[in-house]
């Protein structure tokens, strides 16, 4: 595959004034699913958006979060070298065969100095900086696991498996989860290596440690491209919110 976009500069370059400059923060982005519901045969975070990977959208906008030490990308295996032609400022390895197995493989390549990791998806092209810092910065005050949420705006109903309905579930205490999810390194390597089940959630993870996890409030940018008219409504965001 061959690809001319690129995230190219460098993360420490960035117009940042030097106090602000934290760089404690890691972002694995596991990239190596296909997205069978966006369609076609490509990789889902290589699906373009305005002639654009979601992959350099996504690594773009978490390059300009002040706190970010370095982006690792667990790309599909047939598919690294062009990875690191896109993205060069990014660590690249081979993703798994799952996202659990893609976040492990990136997870590896963060060095023990680096005290908080997040997790992020490509499908998210357009989480903004500023919700990369409230992540990071709820790691920090102390939390060992942190969500962006937003309040479920739908009404909610129950059903039997004959589609027949059971109840209206009360929408006030449900949220909708998005990424980038943040962690204390420590306790996602913890998560990882007592992982039973398979998980597509690493904060349902550390759930199952017994840690609690925190909400900070979510961004309409950081909605999930998951079908073709996701691809639309993003191209409008994109359009509205550009860098």
């Amino acid at each position: 595959m061959t690809r001319t976009t690129t995230v190219s500069s460098d993360i420490d370059s960035r117009d940042v004034p030097a106090p602000h400059r934290r760089k404690d923060v890691a972002v694995l982005v596991p990239a190596a699913g296909m997205g069978l519901r966006l369609g076609g045969g490509t990789p889902k975070a290589l699906r373009e958006l305005a002639g654009e990977p979601l992959l350099v959208h996504a690594c773009r906008r978490l390059a300009q979060a002040p706190s970010v030490a370095m982006i690792v990308i667990a790309a599909p295996p047939a598919e690294v070298e062009a990875v690191r032609a896109m993205v060069p400022a990014a660590t690249v390895v081979p993703g798994g065969a799952t996202r659990q197995l893609s976040v492990a493989a990136a997870l590896a390549a963060v060095p023990e100095t680096i005290e908080v990791v997040l997790v992020h998806d490509a499908a998210r092209a357009l989480a903004p900086a500023e919700l990369v810092e409230a992540v990071a910065a709820a790691v920090r005050s102390g939390r060992e696991a942190v969500v962006p949420a937003l309040p479920v705006v739908d009404t909610i109903k129950r059903v039997d498996t004959g589609e027949c309905v059971l109840e209206t579930v009360d929408r006030a205490p449900l949220r909708v989860i998005q990424t980038p999810q943040g962690f204390r390194r420590v306790t996602l390597v913890r998560a990882h290596e007592h992982a039973v089940d398979e998980h597509t959630d690493d904060a349902g993870m550390v759930e199952r440690l017994g840690h609690q996890v925190h909400c900070v409030p979510g961004s309409d940018l950081a909605l999930k491209i998951t079908r073709p008219l996701d691809l639309l409504i993003a191209e409008s965001l994109l359009a509205a919110h550009p860098l």
